[in-house]
């Protein structure tokens, strides 16, 4: 067990550079604690007045979880999937042994864009597995009573939480909810005991297990939790993440996700071999080419909280 904690995991930011040209706030793999649950990866772009192109690019070993907060995305993978996003819908990509994707803004010209960008790890069981996407365009929704003020409204993104199970295919225990707390409210958001989690504060201001949370900070709780208070003065918008702790450690480079340096290697050759294991995004004469390898053996990221 990892036992209760109350640990700030402040973003930082990254510039992505090359053919993206995009900014972002990066709050998973944190330097101390690669994962929460199954939950790997977490960036905000945004909120930006932008012109979004990221072009074709691999992944391998995980899940792409996409939720828009202002503006329009348009998805495109190498399944012939070609969708737009909105807010309050979910795209969710399983990359299995190999898949590749785009990702722009629509329109030619900069748009308002916020989103939030997050990674699941796969198991064992589904990582060897063959890709898939689905489109999520309507998710259930949940109330929580308010321990004082208006009661909070909560949609289930990923997995489980407070009863309610989104549609979205999962592999793993886990919850991904958005929460909203009126202004002057407090209210108790339910927890797995046996799962860890964490608390994002997206808008507005808030206060998580009696911690003043600043903009875009996630609160690290640890486990052993059946619950946890949350309040806002002025109204918030909180994003909850979670699950059962992962069941191994893994190796993240670039957009890959595996267990050994090795199938890094062999994933970062195939793609620059062009080879069919990721297939052809249509539509474009471009894609992302990958970084060059460190000069050292590339290790799995150790817990240190």
């Amino acid at each position: 067990m990892i036992g209760e904690r109350r640990i700030v995991l402040e973003p930082r930011d990254v510039p992505l550079g090359g053919v993206r040209g995009m900014n972002v706030l990066r709050l998973l793999p944190h330097r101390n604690l690669p994962t929460i649950g199954a939950w790997c990866f977490l960036d905000r772009f945004g909120p930006a007045e932008t012109r979004m192109r990221v072009e074709p690019h691999p992944h391998i070993g995980l899940q792409t979880v996409t939720w828009p907060l202002v503006g329009e995305i348009r998805h495109r993978d190498a399944l012939g999937s070609d969708v737009n996003l909105r807010r309050g819908q979910l795209n969710l990509m399983t990359a299995g042994n190999g898949i590749s994707h785009s990702e722009y803004s629509v329109g030619d010209d900069p748009v308002p864009l916020d989103a939030l960008q997050f990674w699941v790890v796969l198991p064992e069981t589904a990582r060897h597995g063959a890709g898939g996407f689905e489109q999520h365009t309507e998710l259930p929704g949940v109330r929580l009573p308010a321990l004082d003020g208006a009661d909070a409204a909560a949609t289930v993104v990923l997995g489980e939480f407070a009863g309610i199970t989104s549609p979205a295919t999962v592999h793993t225990p886990i919850v991904g909810a958005e929460v909203v707390v009126a202004a002057g409210s407090t209210v108790r958001l339910p927890l797995h005991t046996g799962w860890e989690h964490g608390v994002m504060l997206v808008e507005g201001d808030a206060v998580v297990s009696q911690h003043p949370m600043e903009l875009n900070d996630m609160l690290y709780l640890g486990d052993e939790r059946d619950a946890v208070e949350v309040s806002s003065a002025n109204g918030a918008l909180l994003f909850l993440l979670g699950g059962e702790p992962f069941e191994s450690d893994i190796v993240m480079w670039w957009n890959f996700a595996g267990r050994t340096h090795e199938e890094i290697v062999e994933a970062r050759d195939d793609w620059e071999a062009a080879s069919d294991r990721f297939g052809t995004v249509e539509g474009h004469d471009v894609r992302i080419p990958a970084p060059p390898l460190p000069d050292v053996r590339l290790m799995p990221r150790g817990r240190k909280i």
